[in-house]
Order: C-alpha cells, then structure tokens, then sequence
C-alpha cells in the first residue's frame, strides 16, 4: 500500500504544480501521509483531505478537489481504477488488479517477511526491560516491562536492527541489608532451597512488618541491625557476598521459568551491582565539570533551569543513588555495544528520573544523549489497590499463568478432547490470553486488573486471534498442495477487503515502532482475523469448485497466516496450528 499512497502523492504534487498562479507546490511525502481511509467504502479506499491545502493554495477545499479531480478523473494514477471528489476529499478507488496481482503478489512472494523493514541496518538498540528485583516474585506489575519491552525488540529487530536485550537486576540497595538480618534471626537454608523465591519474599515481608511495628514503638533495632548489614554487604564481607549470590540464584531459577513461557531471552543480566565500581570515573566528571553542587550534605545537580527537581547523585554519608548507576551504566552500554538508540522500558511513575538523568548526560557533554530513550507505561492495581511486594498485595504471574492454562485445558477437554499436544496448546493459549490482553490497549492506559476479563475468551482476545491463525493452518493442511496465484479478475467485497487489511502490515509496524507501541499491532492483529473471518464466511475456499478461484483463495488464506504468525510472535505470542 505504501507504493500505491507514494504514486497517488506524486500525481496530487504533479497537477497541483500544473496549476496557474500556485503561491507553493506541498512536498510529495505531505500529501502522502494525508491520505486515510475513508469513513464509507462506498466513497473509495484512499481519500485526501484537501482542506490541508487550502491556506497553501488559497482555495477553497471543495474548490481544489474539484480543480484536481479535472485531471486525475481522466488519468488516474496507475493502480488506481476511480478518483471521484465529494465535498473537499479526493477519493481513490483501488483496482482489482492492483489488489491482487500487486499487492497480493508481493505478500505472496515475500511471505513472513512482508511487514519488515530495512532502515534499521547496521545501527544497534540497547533496551533495558523487564528488570525485576531479586528476591521478589514476578507478578501482574512486571508484565508491562517485560511484554512491552520484548515486543519492542522483536518491533526492531524486524526492521533491521542488531539489538541488545538486557535484563537490569534489581540487585543492590537496602533492602538485602533487611533480607539479611530477616534471614539471620527467622531463616533456614534448606526451607529456602525448597521452597525458592516465596519463602525469600516470606521473609521480606516479616521483615518490613517487624520494622514497622518497631517504629510504632519507637524502637529501631532491627532497622539499624539492617542497615548494618547493607554496609557490611557494600564492605565487601564474605558471609553477606555470599548470601546476595545465592539468593540471586533462587531468584533467577525462577524467572527463568516465568521467561521460558514467554519464550524471551535477553543478552546481559547485568543489574545494579555490576556498575558499583563505574560510578566513581562519572561522579569525577561532574565534579569536574562544576555540575556537583552541596545540599543539605548531599551532592547534587541543580536543574531548576529545566524546571525540574535537583537530580542526587550522592547521599550525605557519600553513598549512591539510582541516578548515579543508571549515568553509569549508559556510558558503560555506549563504549561496550557503540549503540544508536538506548531504550528503558519501565512505569510512567519513573519519568521524571530518567529526564532528569537523561539531562545530566547532556550537560555531562555525552553527545548521545539525545539516543536515550524512556518507553514509560501506565499501572497495575488489583480492586484499585497499588501493587506491593512488602505488604503481599499482588498477583503472581505464575498463578495468573496456571490459572488462564488450566482454563485453556478444560475448554480443550471440552471442544477437542483428541488434540494432540494438549498441555502445550493450553499454556500457549492460556499464558497468549494474558499476553494479548495486556498489550490490547494503549501502554499508557492505567489497568486495574480484573482476572475474569483477563481470561474472557470472546471478542478481541488472544484466543480468538489464535483460534483464526489455527484456522488458516486447518484449511491450507486439508487443501494439500496448490500452484500459488494471485490475480483475479473481479473481487468479491471479502476479497478486496482482506487484501487491503493485509497491505497495512508494513504500515502497522512502522507505526508500532515510531510510537513505541506494540498495541498497534496488536490492534491491527483483530483487524486482520476479522477481515479473515468475514472472508471465510462469505467465500468458498479449498472447496471452490472453479481451480483458479480456489487457488486464488487458498493464496490469500496463505498470505494471511503468514502475516498473523508474524503479527503475532511480534507481541509475544505463540500460535499453535491446532486448538
């Protein structure tokens, strides 16, 4: 579609040139990203807004689209079967012959491949996702960085991209100093070994608990004791070392689990602890530079000129802070991966600390600052309660996950008991459910979390995009092997209708990247499994008795289970070929 919208720029730009006493001719590429689809297909398929035009022009919008449809009437542009002019909109109606031996010949041809892209070849994407803090579980708020963050990668890497996946461990502060002392007074090796992550967050939370109520006394003793054994730990003590190593290792052993399901992989699990000996070289360079000033005991960078808070860099006591690992950890991916992006995915609740760090790099005198990227997402809560690990108001993800499998697994035992692979089929459905239902709307959309809609399997779901997938894998098996054609002469509405969803791929994924949105293609995902399904309806397909219909429509069945695994795999998804 994009060549069709180029052409159709083109010819606007040539015949608007050829107009007497034009003050200026737009840029083709203007025109181009004008066009849209028309409310009612009865008008065409493509329609440019002329009233964009008229401050240029100086007509009327009415006025111009009649002036060009003088010409383009006569000539349309090539793929182009009608221009008609209603109102101030220049309408396009797109050939039969263009959908299917041009566009459908091209899906045909390319494939899976047919949504990618080139322009990120040879320039590198560090992205920072997921980064869940050691021993604590995953739940329902990790999702959002993990999901957005691998789809984004996927997003990239399909357009050409060598991109970087890094898992930034929440692996340092205080609250292994509180783990310690928690695990020193109530803790037991083999329990833990048994029972993995719940019991380090069991402790973590008897902890908190204790300290609290310790305040409310007026006491502080175990609080001091964990402060204590913070510092230890930052001193380098052997017994703490070796404690934050294995709970490190429980917690990996079980996101690990968590991952496999979600089929990610990342290239580093580098956390906070690694840079702990890069930070002093970055706060030698603010010293130098005269950006560190004192506050209260505290270094900081004043960014009142920016009109944002002072961003800390150090505590009174000459500690770090989070600012100061992140500079360090940015300017160590830049010399380590030499990348042209560097992008964090993390909660909208962390804008303001990475533009305030992103600021320092800048007045540091980094020159790629402006390389650095802050994907931010809108919340988690549970019956409108905030997520917190230390109070244990949360949803684990490997009980949504069990819960939304199981489900899956009735359903099958119910519709069809005979499938082969089962268990597989479930967890790729059921864990795809919560996947797509996520990722469904805008990332900035707060979600209260209701588990039934979560697992509703109606409407706009992730088993109904699977179940269309399965469907076209049904179809194409049973239709055995067939001479691949793509033209025909006249199309039926379900034809010219699919072929037209199917040409937005590109589009969708351009879009998905320029936004930093995988719910584009998410969204686009039901676009294409309802144009299927309307398709399906309507048209014979492997029982066509005319061969070159059947042919036909089996290539266009092809086209659109290629286009619906991709689509799908780029939000994380799997797609069995059987439900």
């Amino acid at each position: 579609m994009d060549k069709l919208k180029k052409r159709i720029a083109d010819a606007v730009c040539s015949h608007i040139a050829g107009m007497e006493g034009v003050p200026a001719v737009p840029a083709p590429a203007e025109i181009e990203a004008a066009l849209e689809v028309p409310p009612d297909p009865a008008l065409g398929d493509l329609a440019f807004p002329c009233f964009r035009l008229s401050r240029t022009l100086r007509m009327a919008p009415p006025a111009i689209a009649a002036k060009l449809y003088e010409k383009l009437g006569k000539a349309p542009p090539q793929g182009v079967s009608e221009v008609s002019c209603s109102g101030g909109y220049l309408n396009f109606r797109i050939s039969d012959a263009y959908l299917s031996g041009g566009i459908l010949g091209e899906i045909a041809e390319r494939g899976r491949d047919y949504g990618a892209h080139d322009f990120g070849r040879g320039k590198t994407v560090v992205l920072d996702y997921s980064s869940p803090n050691v021993a604590k579980p995953f739940h329902i708020g990790h999702l959002g960085t993990t999901v957005i963050g691998h789809s984004l990668k996927l997003l990239h890497e399909y357009a050409g991209y060598h991109c970087i996946g890094i898992n930034h461990l929440g692996d340092w502060g205080t609250q292994f100093g509180k783990l310690i002392a928690a695990y020193r007074r109530w803790g037991d090796r083999e329990r833990i070994e048994k029972g993995g992550v719940d019991e380090l967050v069991a402790l973590y939370v008897r902890v908190n608990n204790e300290i609290k109520a310790e305040e409310e006394a007026g006491k502080t003793e175990l609080a001091d004791a964990s402060r204590a054994e913070f510092a230890k730990l930052e001193h380098g003590d052997a017994e703490n070392l070796a404690l934050w190593e294995w709970f490190k290792k429980i917690s990996l052993a079980e996101y690990e689990k968590t991952y496999k399901q979600l089929g990610i992989t990342f290239d580093s699990y580098n956390g906070e602890a690694f840079y702990t000996d890069k930070m002093p070289e970055q706060v030698e360079i603010l010293r130098e530079k005269g950006l560190l000033k004192l506050d209260n005991g505290a270094s900081i960078v004043d960014l009142s000129a920016y009109n944002m808070p002072p961003c800390l860099i150090l505590k009174s006591d000459g500690s770090t802070l989070y600012p100061t690992r992140d500079i360090a950890a940015a300017v160590y991916r830049k010399r380590t991966y030499h990348f042209d992006k560097c992008i964090y995915v993390t909660s909208a609740g962390q804008s303001l600390h990475f533009a305030q760090w992103f600021k320092v790099v800048e007045l540091m005198g980094y020159d790629w600052y402006d390389e650095l990227y802050h994907v931010p997402y809108g919340t988690v809560s549970i019956g409108g309660e905030k997520l917190a690990t230390r109070t244990g108001n949360v949803i684990l993800l490997r009980d949504l996950f069990a819960a939304a499998v199981e489900k899956c697994r009735s359903i099958i035992e119910e519709k069809n008991p005979s499938l082969k692979e089962k268990d597989e089929t479930a967890e790729a459905v059921g864990v795809g459910a919560v996947i797509f239902y996520y990722l469904f709307g805008n990332r900035m959309r707060d979600i209260n979390f209701v588990m039934d809609d979560a697992l509703d399997f109606n409407g706009n779901t992730g088993p109904y995009a699977q179940y269309t997938y399965a469907r076209t894998s049904s179809i194409l098996e049973k239709a055995g092997p067939f001479e691949p054609r793509a033209e025909k002469g006249a199309l039926e509405e379900p034809e010219r209708d699919l072929i037209k969803t199917l040409s937005l791929f590109p589009e969708k994924t351009a879009a998905a990247l320029e936004e930093m949105e995988p719910s584009v293609v998410t969204r686009y995902i039901i676009e294409v499994c309802n144009a299927f399904n309307r398709f399906y309806q309507a048209c014979r397909i492997a029982s066509c008795p005319d061969g070159d219909v059947r042919a036909f429509r089996l290539t266009l069945t092809r086209a659109t289970h290629d286009i619906l695994g991709r689509a799908l795999e780029l939000i994380c998804m799997k797609h069995p070929d059987q439900i």
